[in-house]
């Protein structure tokens, strides 16, 4: 008799004890690569107690190492530039290469895991970034470093667009908060540990080692996935895919991602800026246009209309340009105004992401106890508080920098009670059949705020020492008085993200996610109302045409 697996996040019906059907077997093997078919995860796995942490800790893995490549790449940047002799503006795109690429297919990969399954797709990210992690340190110059980022970039999209989608079913509903916040607290560890290990192998090693580390955390996940991972359920019978909004979201992306992160470096009249900006706006205003139109859309518009989820992806964007702004602020100081090398000023950061990677199971468990509200209000009020502590301590003297670190801490603190339960209320305001394009959404937000945190941020700080100084080129010609007041501008920007982001907060709802979201039959008949909402708008279009 087959054993079933009844709980959320393991696989209905699934015959574990035969051995010829497990993921160990050349059958399974076989099925995967030519019919798509996703094997169940090993019998003495799914047995244990602890199955669906296993399961999330599956997906932290993908999440550390994610979250560790893009840090350790932002050290990089400097040591490629004498490595190729090449231009810093030709370097940087090393880093956005990455970003663009990340976001353009997030939404792509996104609609085609809630189609196709995400157990595969989120193995195969693995392995393609295992692969791609192997050619980038084979690089030998930087425009073929730059295409291989790319191709990183789409693997990082295929972890990233699946991976909250296989927490949230794996924990289920009473549980999510906190399986939210251990995810929370694995994207920390991997932003914090980037600075020191990248320091430690750019000291000792050379600069492809950066990359080459991924390797065997890639093929770790990898096999994690494929032994642990639950083939996807309830696959929907209508597998049409968007294609036209597809071909119009990644260029459209692109463009949007492009001018935000180059917009100062080109200049605010230079044809590029403009041409990027203009071609985001038409591209974004047909895609609108064609998913409102579509039967089955890449980006079912109506979510938008949900308060909760509409104010959580506005709150979170705010967030992560508060917390991205930061670190790119944060640099600049340390070294220049208080004289640290780079590997110290790395270290001292660190404190945002361990603060934050301490605190966010802590909100992950709040939300489950009180919902979204509080500690989402609280996190970014908390977040006001360390700037305005920040604002006062920078001083540039070694007596300021105790305060200076609480300051951080602090920031790191507010940032781990905000994203864990605002990620859990985006999750919970989309209907179960869209799981999988809430949580490419989410991430989608977060490359978009990492981007417009750090355009804001070094376009103030470049206006601000150009008012000062007469030049906003760099920052090697500012002395430090200069500095620091150009420093405490942006700060005031980053806490006003933050003011932002806790007002909108306060629209969450307050009531307890257990008188809801653990009742099944309601989240069935609520995805059920928000398709009929849709088939009689899509009606009402139909006659009015």
């Amino acid at each position: 008799m087959p054993v079933v697996v009844p709980v959320a996040g393991r696989p209905s019906g699934a015959a574990t004890n035969d051995p010829a059907s497990g993921p160990a077997s050349i059958a399974a093997l076989r099925d995967a690569v030519l019919k798509g078919r996703e094997p169940p995860p090993a019998r003495t796995v799914a047995s244990l107690a602890s199955y669906r942490w296993l399961v999330v800790g599956t997906v932290c893995i993908g999440a550390v190492m994610g979250q560790l490549d893009a840090s350790i790449a932002q050290l990089l940047l400097p040591r490629l530039e004498l490595e190729f002799s090449a231009r810093l503006s030709t370097v940087s795109w090393v880093a956005v290469a990455y970003v663009l690429a990340m976001a353009a297919f997030l939404p792509i990969f996104a609609r085609l895991a809630d189609l196709v399954g995400r157990k595969l797709m989120y193995t195969g990210g693995f392995l393609l970034f295992v692969l791609s992690s192997a050619f980038c340190g084979l690089a030998p110059n930087i425009p073929v470093l730059i295409a291989f980022r790319v191709l990183q970039g789409i693997a990082s999209a295929l972890l990233g667009s699946n991976g909250i989608a296989i927490v949230v079913a794996a924990a289920g509903p009473e549980r999510r908060g906190r399986a939210l916040g251990i995810l929370a607290a694995a994207q920390a560890v991997g932003l914090s540990a980037g600075p020191a290990i990248g320091g430690l192998v750019l000291d000792m090693l050379n600069w492809q080692w950066v990359f080459w580390i991924n390797v065997p955390v890639g093929l770790a996940g990898a096999v994690a996935g494929w032994f642990v991972l639950p083939p996807t359920r309830n696959l929907p019978v209508d597998t049409r895919f968007d294609w036209k909004g597809a071909l119009l979201i990644a260029p459209a992306l692109t463009a949007l991602m492009a001018a935000l992160n180059e917009g100062y470096a080109w200049g605010a009249t230079s044809p590029l800026l403009l041409g990027s900006a203009l071609l985001a706006v038409i591209l974004l205003t047909l895609f609108v246009r064609s998913e409102r139109r579509a039967e089955a859309p890449l980006i079912d518009l109506r979510l938008f209309r949900r308060r909760a989820f509409s104010a959580g992806i506005t709150a979170g964007l705010l967030s992560y340009a508060a917390l991205f702004g930061l670190f790119f602020l944060m640099p600049f100081i340390l070294v220049r105004a208080y004289g640290d090398s780079i590997f110290a000023a790395g270290l001292r950061l660190c404190i945002v992401p361990v603060m934050l990677g301490v605190v966010a199971p802590i909100g992950g468990a709040l939300y489950d106890r009180l919902g979204a509200r509080l500690p989402t209000v609280l996190g970014m009020f908390i977040c006001v508080g360390a700037s305005v502590m920040l604002y006062a301590a920078l001083e540039g003297t070694p007596d300021s920098l105790p305060l200076v670190m609480l300051a951080l801490a602090g920031f790191g603190v507010g940032q781990g009670l905000f994203i864990s339960p605002n990620n859990s209320a985006i999750m919970a305001a989309a209907p179960t059949s869209l799981t999988g394009e809430a949580g490419g959404l989410l991430n989608v937000t977060r490359s978009c705020g990492v981007s417009v945190g750090v355009a804001a941020a070094s376009s103030l700080l470049a206006w601000r020492l150009a008012v000062l100084t007469g030049s906003g080129h760099n920052t090697l010609h500012a002395n430090v008085p200069h500095l620091l007041s150009a420093g405490r501008d942006v700060i005031v920007l980053l806490g006003g993200f933050a003011a932002i982001a806790a007002a909108i907060s306060l629209t969450q709802a307050s009531r307890k996610p257990q008188l809801y979201a653990n009742d099944g039959k309601a989240r069935q008949a609520d995805a059920s109302r928000f398709v009929q909402k849709g088939n009689r708008a899509s009606c009402t279009q139909r006659r009015s045409q």
